[in-house]
């Protein structure tokens, strides 16, 4: 198995231009300093491990580049990594069931966006519960959460670095909630609420583009209520939009890669698993996978 320093140097590191610091690509002298000033702290606490510039700036993004704060959130980061299994996840555990979850739960990765992001995509609208829980359990769903982050870390991600030529950090999600109810969204409320914990604590600075659609009238409203609450740069991030989607998704989504049933022309075979397993993208292409390896599925096709 490639190590972690092998790995790392066989795609880009430095990220595409961009205006904002903070990032490989743009840094200034007080960040490359407090940048400089964390890894310092945490390699003389004995940590070894994902202590590149691309995963320590993750950190002090989110924390506003306060070190101290950083240092604290990176620490319970490795706690709870090592409690839950992280590191050896994507060997120790198998979903078997996910073939028959995807039904009842549809959560999937799909080619990528204009940017290079991978596309991540959660029908939450489409939820059948009571059926979900008769085969698997929340427990299991929450295992199979950390396997596809730690999946999307070690093979995604790459693979998209590769192929656009500078580093790829963030994936483009599409949340769908057409036809949700009220009590199947309260039903999933636990898991959705542990799942935003593991996101938001564990893997920070993940998310690229959200665009929830199909939201009902008033779910806009409510949204503009909570944002005073929320960080500005993830308020810019999302895109609140109803049932004419189609024209916001395509302007960051190539219609070869969004599903047709999503308003773009991407159709999947069923003998390539369909739309909800086939797990197509740059990582599934010999061209851009490295020395980590074609990423693993959780289940045999």
């Amino acid at each position: 198995m490639a190590t972690e320093k092998e790995i790392l140097a066989s795609y880009p590191q430095i990220t595409a231009p961009t205006a904002q610091t903070g990032y490989t690509g743009n840094l200034t002298p007080e960040e490359k300093e407090k940048l400089l000033a964390f890894r310092k702290e945490l390699e003389d606490e004995g940590y070894e491990k994902r202590l590149d510039d691309a995963s320590l700036l993750r950190f002090l993004r989110a924390r506003k580049f306060d070190v101290a704060k950083a240092k604290a959130m990176f620490v319970a980061c490795e706690k709870w990594r090592k409690e839950f299994g992280t590191d050896s996840i994507l060997e120790d555990f198998h979903y078997e069931e996910k073939p028959i979850v995807a039904k009842f739960y549809p959560q999937y990765y799909h080619k990528v966006d204009k940017d290079g992001r991978p596309v991540y995509i959660e029908e939450l609208g489409a939820v059948n519960i009571t059926e979900m829980y008769k085969i698997t359990s929340q427990e299991r769903m929450l295992k199979n959460l950390v396997w596809e982050y730690e999946s999307f870390v070690r093979f995604r991600l790459p693979a998209c670095s590769r192929k656009v030529g500078s580093l790829i950090e963030t994936s483009c999600t599409i949340l769908d909630i057409k036809g949700i109810s009220l009590s199947a969204a309260s039903q999933v409320l636990s898991y959705v609420r542990e799942a935003s914990y593991i996101g938001q604590n564990y893997y920070p600075e993940r998310m690229g583009k959200f665009y929830v659609i199909n939201a009902p009238f008033g779910f806009s409203t409510a949204f503009r209520l909570f944002k005073p609450f929320l960080d500005p740069v993830t308020v810019s991030k999302i895109f609140i939009l109803g049932s004419s989607y189609k024209s916001e998704l395509l302007k960051q989504i190539p219609p070869e890669n969004l599903p047709t049933k999503f308003g773009g022309t991407s159709e999947v075979s069923d003998e390539e698993g369909g739309l909800l397993l086939s797990d197509i993208g740059p990582w599934r292409d010999p061209q851009y996978i490295g020395p980590e390896g074609e990423a693993p599925r959780a289940f045999a096709l």
